[in-house]
């Protein structure tokens, strides 16, 4: 299965992920084989195939799909080797820190927007809400083929306001090039998103492919099982969108404690 991989030596990797900021990442051009990569990107569904879970509100507008069982067979072998321990052990290396794959890939999967697709900065949930492992490591590839600039849809990375816990300001973008994938650690007040609508032409979508990892759970962490939001400059004062930011984040379950599912399993 590695040979669907660029060679990527990841331990060297290491500095250049601990010094980044706002908070540590990386990014990698050329991620998959090319051949590889082509077949991934055509392997999308269509965007108006009924499949999709669909998000269209004022703070994030795009679908989804996580159903392993829609996915073809060269998709289903890499989510596969997504969650293998020989491609875990390499992000290791890198973030220097015990991480899980997460199978059920909750949040994960297929993403796809089309014209007008936003997603407003945010944090991703800090706890996992069925496993009550630490969300730890974003994995977000790049698939759609010939990506122009005036598009817009880059990945915003943004610092942390420490005194007023929210956004600060945007630091980086990440250009959605074709073939380039982000990890990025999420437990580091790691706010991201693409806040401003993308303009696309015709039957051409911003397509990504995303992985999630895990973690033990550590001490004085926010536990939030959702996604954290903050509302763009437009919409700051509209109570409706406040109201719909807070609801967005709430749990609705009982709150449970659980014990980690993977210590008692063999390394």
């Amino acid at each position: 299965m590695q040979t669907m991989l660029s060679k990527i030596n990841w331990e060297s990797l290491s500095v250049d992920y601990s010094n980044a900021k706002p908070f540590n990442h990386i990014v990698i051009d050329n991620f998959f084989v090319n051949d590889f990569a082509k077949t991934i990107s055509n392997q999308f569904p269509k965007y108006n195939q009924k499949l999709w879970f669909e998000h269209d509100n004022p703070i994030e507008i795009k679908k989804l799909n996580n159903n392993w069982n829609l996915f073809p067979p060269e998709t289903y072998l890499m989510f596969t080797f997504f969650c293998h321990v020989d491609f875990i052990s390499q992000l290791e290396k890198m973030v220097k820190v015990r991480l899980y794959p997460d199978y059920g890939l909750n949040g994960g999967g297929w993403h796809i927007h089309s014209n007008g697709g936003k997603l407003n900065i945010h944090k991703d949930y800090s706890v996992h809400p069925k496993l009550g492992l630490q969300r730890k490591l974003n994995l977000i590839v790049f698939m759609t083929m010939n990506w122009e600039k005036e598009y817009g849809g880059s990945l915003e990375l943004w610092s942390h306001d420490k005194k007023l816990n929210r956004p600060f300001k945007k630091e980086k973008e990440i250009d959605p090039i074709f073939n380039r994938v982000i990890i990025f650690d999420t437990s580091q007040n790691s706010w991201h998103g693409l806040p401003r609508p993308m303009k696309l032409p015709k039957n051409v979508f911003r397509k990504t492919i995303t992985s999630y990892y895990l973690t033990d759970i550590g001490t004085n962490i926010d536990k939030h099982k959702r996604a954290l939001f903050y509302p763009t400059e437009e919409q700051k004062g509209d109570k409706n969108i406040e109201s719909f930011i807070k609801n967005r984040s709430e749990w609705k379950s009982k709150s449970i404690e659980f014990d980690n599912p993977y210590e008692n399993l063999d390394e």
